[in-house]
């Protein structure tokens, strides 16, 4: 089968996000000029670099009650900071939770029922128990192709590793499960890994 996107697939759902898999998620936490916290989860996210150590993650939708974008690129254009939580199995459910339409200034933190804690470097909120948080200055917003496509990127000024997932001084993803995204309604898990090494190595 071969399709142009522009003239759509004729399948019952599109095959896109079904492609392009496993995509790590994003829990993005932000905080808003009055204070206010959000978290909502972007599966279109990843890191981009490593020196210094930079990560993106794309919203591609609109709210009625934000101009042009939804809560999270807002906020961060307010006040230029995010973290990024990891998501790990264990908490799919609450996850899942923090993805719905709630009204600006919600706190899904509480919605959702996750602990938050304050980060180190930045004035947000993380999430307590995360395996891991990458607290972050916002270095750019770009709007790409589309209507409300941002990516936003920010290099990563703070790191919190969860003390049970460092084994043998390696962080160890084992540990927690991460949780990915995959097409349609279906995620999976790492629950195993394997090593290949670079010719170059």
């Amino acid at each position: 089968m071969f399709y142009r996107p522009a003239d759509g697939h004729t399948l019952p759902h599109n095959p896109f996000n079904a492609i392009v898999t496993p995509r790590p998620i994003g829990w993005i936490s932000t905080r808003d000029s009055k204070g206010r916290d959000n978290i909502a989860p972007y599966s279109f996210f990843n890191g981009v670099a490593y020196s210094p150590p930079q990560v993106m993650f794309a919203s591609t939708g609109i709210k009625d009650d934000v101009d042009g974008t939804k809560d999270s690129i807002a906020n961060i254009r307010e006040t230029g900071v995010f973290c990024v939580n990891i998501v790990e199995y264990a908490a799919r459910e609450a996850m899942n939770q923090s993805s719905a339409t709630l009204p600006h200034g919600t706190d899904e933190f509480a919605a959702a029922g996750i602990e938050k804690a304050q980060c180190s470097q930045i004035e947000c909120a993380r999430v307590a128990n995360a395996p891991a948080a990458l607290e972050c200055r916002m270095t750019q917003i770009v709007q790409i192709e589309g209507r409300a496509n941002f990516v936003c990127f920010g290099e990563v000024i703070g790191v919190h590793m969860r003390d049970d997932c460092v084994v043998d001084g390696r962080f160890d993803v084992t540990q927690y499960e991460p949780l990915s995204r995959l097409g349609y309604r279906d995620y999976t898990r790492v629950s195993e890994v394997f090593e290949i090494i670079r010719p170059d190595d």
